[in-house]
């Protein structure tokens, strides 16, 4: 079967591997400068519209005035200013990081399992996270320990074996086929997602937060809970991004990576872990949010090829930029209610899934 976006980076001489590095700079900041750009007007927008519409002047004078020894709020309406700082812009921020989480997990998922359908909701990885956050919040368990959310570490838990599940199930030798793949992730989340309800229903106190993880949604955003998921999801980041051309010659083919001195099974260890975490973490905060791993990083791939050291970075900023747009959408479409912004991203991803589906089945 061809693969979707599947490609590798041959090994480098001494004297190729600063040109190439230069090169490779020169391509990727200006479309991070794009791209940040794109994010900072969506984010500017987000903050802006709502039940109140805040003029954008305003809300740069708001955001400015929260630097030391500035203040530029005098004839801004109190109102005005707590709607941005403690509504707002958490929640913007949350969108962010957890749009950044999934994108860049996602990537490394097709990355690792060299099949372009693979993403944290369609393998099961974000069910079986919410379910091991569900868990925690049936239980009576504590949310927090000094100040550290046990949230994230449930959701690990539950997304690292969802992980090794589908992966031993749809293993063939040393490839894992796309049917396989999606048809056992399809299995296990449907477990997951039956237990979930099942624990939802035999305490109803906290059916309200449970239903929240399941459905998704940014509507109980506060800095408190950005500060529980930044302590996970960066060092997962971190770990991907520093993967990147690690992760171009797995995608090709693990004897070769084995043939360069790369030891297989502790990347591939690694590195699902990492993209586990980053996975976890935005469950535990914003619940399961649907094909944000399989829309962004293709969307990349189309436009700009797929070299991980540039595909990383770039699913970060765009996944965060598509995440904070969905969730303006979910938002303000019906209001005075809110859509859960899951609902959005399903709308914009079974398309897109249904066509990559079709692309792959014509490639046998």
């Amino acid at each position: 079967m061809k693969l979707i976006g599947r490609a590798a980076t041959p090994p480098l001489t001494a004297a190729e591997a600063p040109d190439v590095l230069r090169s490779l700079r020169g391509r990727l900041w200006p479309r991070m400068l794009g791209g940040l750009a794109a994010l900072a007007l969506i984010s500017t927008i987000s903050l802006a519209m709502g039940a109140a519409e805040i003029p954008i002047e305003d809300i740069v004078r708001i955001l400015l005035s929260h630097l030391p020894g500035v203040d530029m709020t005098a004839d801004v309406p109190a109102a005005w200013q707590t709607i941005v700082w403690d509504v707002r812009l958490p929640r913007v921020l949350l969108a962010g990081v957890v749009g950044a989480s999934l994108a860049m997990s996602g990537a490394t998922y097709q990355g690792v399992f060299r099949n372009p359908l693979a993403d944290p909701y369609l393998i099961g990885v974000a069910t079986g996270a919410a379910l091991g956050a569900t868990i925690v919040v049936v239980s009576g368990a504590p949310a927090s320990w000094n100040g550290v959310s046990l949230l994230p570490m449930a959701a690990f838990v539950g997304a690292i074996t969802s992980v090794v599940l589908v992966y031993g199930v749809a293993r063939v030798g040393n490839t894992v086929p796309v049917t396989t793949l999606i048809l056992a992730g399809v299995a296990l989340s449907s477990l997951a997602t039956a237990i979930t309800w099942f624990l939802m229903l035999q305490d109803t106190s906290n059916t309200l937060t449970v239903f929240s993880v399941v459905l998704g949604g940014f509507n109980t955003a506060t800095w408190t809970k950005i500060a529980w998921v930044l302590p996970y999801a960066v060092p997962a980041g971190v770990i991907m991004l520093l993967y990147g051309r690690t992760l171009n010659v797995l995608s090709l083919d693990e004897d070769q990576a084995r043939h360069l001195g790369v030891d297989v099974e502790r990347t591939k260890i690694l590195l699902l872990g990492a993209a586990s975490l980053a996975a976890a973490a935005a469950v535990s905060a914003a619940g399961t949010i649907a094909f944000v791993g399989l829309i962004v990083p293709h969307a990349v791939r189309l436009m700009w090829g797929p070299d991980n050291r540039q595909l990383l970075p770039m699913t970060i900023i765009l996944g965060a930029a598509f995440l904070i747009g969905a969730d303006l959408i979910a938002r303000t479409v019906d209001e005075p209610q809110e859509i859960p912004v899951g609902i959005i991203t399903a709308f914009c991803g079974v398309p897109f899934f249904l066509y990559l589906l079709r692309r792959a089945r014509g490639a046998y």
